[in-house]
């Protein structure tokens, strides 16, 4: 099992790391036995998963159902839940209280904080209860609004110098790796430099010690223009779209169900046939 001590041993390894999110028991189950070591529970799911605009409508209520059914689906990934906006926010004693249900209800091992300042104080308070946290910084989702969108963070002298200033905070506060997200290369790459805890990117260039992609943008789920960070590893979208034109196509010609997939009351008797009259559970509506 993958643990955050693994994560560490990572980076002195120099050891370049694969991150996905996941959503569901099923995702989850196919992405670690694809070998990825780390699966994000990820507030995104409030836009992929339930069609919200921006993550900030997302409740710990719908995280804790997720990371559930994924905790369910993998057993040997390191599991970290995005601690959603407002969980957090108001006070520390909140944001205790938030993480223990991670933990406790939703199966995870470790929580994930957006942005730097107050944040430290929290992750402090986090990591010596025994939870451990990792940081998230730059291109913040639950700042949207105060950046003015989903823009990319870091690119003055200034704001280069405050990213990595918070990222050495949160790792003197126990911090075990940090998400750097929607900056540019020289950033991910100098931030990477400065840390002892791994770097997770996202749009931050190939400098970081690990990258992370939404699960829906990397299979081609997602429609429209992709950001300039995703690769498409599938095109599923086009994919799905085909399959159920076909299945449309054949169950209006008759083609579908043939006898190959329908039941026979002559049929002849024993184990065998009663093995093929089986209705495997998940395959009933």
């Amino acid at each position: 099992m993958t643990t955050v001590l693994d994560v560490q041993r990572f980076k002195e390894e120099g050891r370049r790391f694969a991150v996905l999110t996941a959503y569901d028991y099923l995702s989850a189950k196919i992405l670690e036995e694809a070998g990825i070591p780390i699966l994000l529970v990820g507030d995104s799911l409030g836009m992929v998963m339930l069609g919200y605009p921006t993550t900030l409508p997302v409740t710990m209520d719908e995280m804790i159902h997720h990371a559930k059914a994924v905790a369910r689906g993998a057993h040997q990934a390191l599991l970290i839940g995005d601690m959603p906006f407002m969980s957090y926010h108001a006070s520390v004693k909140q944001a205790i209280t938030s993480a223990g249900r991670f933990i406790q209800e939703g199966g995870m091992h470790a929580v994930k904080l957006e942005g730097g300042g107050r944040i430290v104080e929290i992750t402090q308070r986090l990591t010596a209860m025994g939870i451990p946290v990792m940081g998230h910084l730059g291109l913040t989702p639950q700042f949207v609004h105060q950046m003015g969108g989903f823009k990319v963070q870091g690119k003055t002298e200034k704001q280069a110098a405050r990213i990595l200033s918070d990222a050495k905070e949160l790792e003197q506060a126990g911090a075990f790796s940090i998400v750097l997200e929607g900056v540019p290369t020289e950033v991910g790459t100098s931030v990477t430099q400065a840390l002892r805890i791994p770097t997770i990117g996202i749009g931050a260039g190939p400098g970081t010690d690990g990258q992370v992609l939404v699960f829906h943008d990397m299979l081609g789920l997602t429609t429209g223009k992709a950001p300039k960070f995703v690769k498409r590893y599938a095109n599923l979208a086009e994919e799905i779209a085909s399959a159920a034109q076909r299945y449309v196509r054949e169950v209006g010609d008759g083609t579908f169900p043939g006898p190959e997939h329908s039941y026979s009351a002559n049929g002849s008797a024993g184990p065998a046939k009663a093995q093929r009259d089986e209705v495997k559970y998940g395959s009933s509506v």
